[in-house]
């Protein structure tokens, strides 16, 4: 009698949670990016779509708190923030034990602990000169001990990289303790332990497995891996069934509402709370914002400046999606948009006054005015220097001739420097009488078309001819690698609150690398190395401010803009928080299912 009572109780029980207890619907996130990814590995991947996604699979040892202005350092992977000693010259950290990596079938079926020579490891491979690294020169310009010295060996040698071989830059202690060790002071080498996009701890076995085929096959420690990826069309990432237990815990600075109310939500929630991340690949602008305005898109990820007077007119959301509950962040970016002149092209590169005039010249015709209007629709700011918000040196009363139009002194320059007409076609010629033709390479999006026309223009004005060479963007990134291209037009973001990250466009041994423009001036270089190792002050700022003159003085880059970064939520999303450096964002964002599926 008293077990039937009991099973009556139970049926009733269920009946009753049935619907309650059945399996809530997934929590998906899908979005788009506006430019193709190159790849997944941390070693070989420069772009920012592609970082993102890799920020959101490996992790650094050391992250931001998404929600602190300004940017505040947080253990990640280690324990705690790393003490650093010998004049800023060591840093050691210990790792969390118990955190594993995600399956994969080149564990065998082993669960394998993140271990302090994980992270050897994935230094090591930006040293190895066989992945061409486009992001070492971090650690480069860092100095750390034996590394460089590796890398040149094996060149000369044409040897494999010797990855068995310890150097005291980077060494494990033990398990779980890590030590990195510099030739020079380096008092902000901790914020290069908070890029998950260069630093995000590799295995070992999974590189050895893959093989080539490494960018295909990412395994971190994250919160996603990933789950399907469809090359420059579609990628999807899910929820890492076997990361380790972590909630919520962001901490803004008092004062700040908005951060505020974000923690009081979300305060002890399990992260991630998102189960699948679904991203497609949407060059154009229109689709991309119907995608969004058509709830396929969850977020709209820096609305394309083009379309801003119809969504965000006068910097204020549109009432129209006001309506809907779309919210509304913007923020001024830490980047530059600049376009680059070949420093080892025989025509605009070159050190020699004829030459630094062509490229002043060319900067002067240029109207930066008409790039914030016409292509940007004012989402943006002009720049004055290479030194972006948000980082150490930035100073809005700052001015130079980097923003300027002034078309008088652009003819003198070219003029006074043997740029003229020589055999009477209307165009200019070099000063020793050979055609001047000017090749700028470019991508077959709207965007890019429009400041083609603004180009153009300036070209046409100054009477020197031109050429544009439309790619794919992941082709003029490798072009612009090899020194292929005379001139560029791309965006450089910050990674860190340091600005020497920026900087080292202007670094010659970064040639290749960050310096796209393969700018070498010994002044330059001396500025770079000596700023890098002196603690935030009054000296430091000094040299700054020489570096960001010689910039303007000599014109490798054309600096055009700072951006102002503008994205657009649906009402169902929440946590999103645009950080300046972060990019492992993912984890700390939800969306709500019932509301999202409402929408359609």
């Amino acid at each position: 009698m008293r077990s039937l009572s009991v099973l009556a109780v139970l049926l009733c029980w269920a009946l009753l949670a049935g619907p309650a207890a059945a399996a809530e619907p997934p929590r998906v996130l899908r979005y788009a990016f506006p430019v193709a990814e190159t790849g997944f590995d941390p070693a070989q991947v420069s772009d920012l779509y592609s970082r993102t996604v890799v920020a959101n699979i490996f992790e650094s040892p050391l992250t931001y708190d998404l929600l602190a202005r300004p940017a505040r350092l947080k253990p990640q992977t280690a324990e705690a923030l790393p003490v650093p000693s010998d004049n800023y010259r060591t840093w050691t950290l210990r790792l969390r034990p118990g955190i594993y990596f995600a399956d994969d079938p080149a564990f065998k079926g082993q669960r394998r602990e993140l271990v302090a020579e994980d992270y050897v490891y994935t230094v090591k491979r930006l040293y190895d000169p066989a992945l061409k690294s486009p992001v070492v020169s971090q650690l480069e310009n860092a100095r750390l001990l034996g590394l460089s010295e590796l890398k040149r060996a094996a060149i000369k040698d044409k040897a494999p990289f010797p990855y068995e071989r310890e150097v005291e830059g980077v060494r494990a202690l033990d398990r779980y303790t890590l030590q990195f060790r510099l030739a020079a002071p380096a008092p902000r080498f901790d914020y290069v332990l908070a890029d998950s996009a260069m630093i995000g701890a590799v295995a070992r076995e999974v590189v050895e497995h893959y093989g080539p085929q490494i960018m295909a096959h990412p395994v971190g420690t994250g919160p996603f891996r990933l789950a399907a990826w469809k090359r420059s069309s579609k990628i999807v990432l899910e929820r890492n069934p076997g990361f380790r237990e972590q909630h919520y815990d962001e901490r803004p600075e008092p004062g700040d509402a908005e951060g505020e109310a974000i923690a009081r939500r979300l305060a002890g929630r399990r992260l991630p709370m998102l189960d699948r991340v679904e991203i497609s690949i949407v060059e154009e602008s229109q689709p991309r914002l119907l995608g969004f305005l058509n709830a396929e898109h969850d977020y709209l990820d820096r609305l394309p400046p083009e379309l801003s007077p119809m969504a965000v007119p006068g910097g204020q959301l549109a009432p129209h999606l006001a309506k809907k509950g779309v919210q509304l962040q913007r923020v001024l970016g830490a980047d530059i948009g600049f376009s680059y002149f070949a420093m080892e092209n025989p025509v605009v590169g070159g050190y020699a006054p004829a030459q630094v005039a062509l490229r002043r010249a060319i900067a002067l015709a240029y109207d930066t005015q008409a790039e914030n209007v016409q292509a940007r629709k004012g989402q943006s700011v002009a720049a004055q220097s290479i030194v972006p918000p948000h980082t150490t040196g930035y100073d809005p009363r700052f001015k130079s001739e980097m923003s300027d139009q002034d078309l008088a002194r652009a003819q003198a320059l070219l003029d006074l420097h043997g740029w003229v007409d020589r055999n009477g076609d209307g165009w200019r010629d070099q000063p020793d009488g050979q055609p001047l033709l000017i090749e700028y390479a470019t991508q077959p999006d709207q965007a890019s078309r429009v400041l083609t026309e603004i180009w153009q223009r300036a070209f046409n004005v100054l009477r020197i001819r031109v050429q544009f060479k439309p790619a794919k963007w992941p082709e003029n990134l490798k072009a612009s690698r090899a020194g292929k291209l005379m001139m560029w037009g791309v965006a450089w973001s910050a990674t860190t609150p340091d600005v020497s990250y920026m900087l080292d466009l202007l670094y010659g041994p970064s040639k290749g690398q960050a310096n796209h423009a393969r700018f070498n001036l010994p002044e330059m270089n001396e500025l770079f190395e000596r700023q890098a190792v002196l603690p935030d002050g009054p000296e430091r700022l000094a040299l700054i401010e020489r570096i960001k003159r010689l910039g303007v003085a000599f014109m490798p880059y054309k600096i055009n803009n700072h951006r102002l970064l503008t994205d657009l939520l649906h009402p169902w999303v929440d946590g999103y928080r645009r950080h300046p450096f972060m990019r492992e964002t993912w984890r700390y964002m939800d969306v709500d299912p019932a509301r999202q599926a409402a929408a359609h």
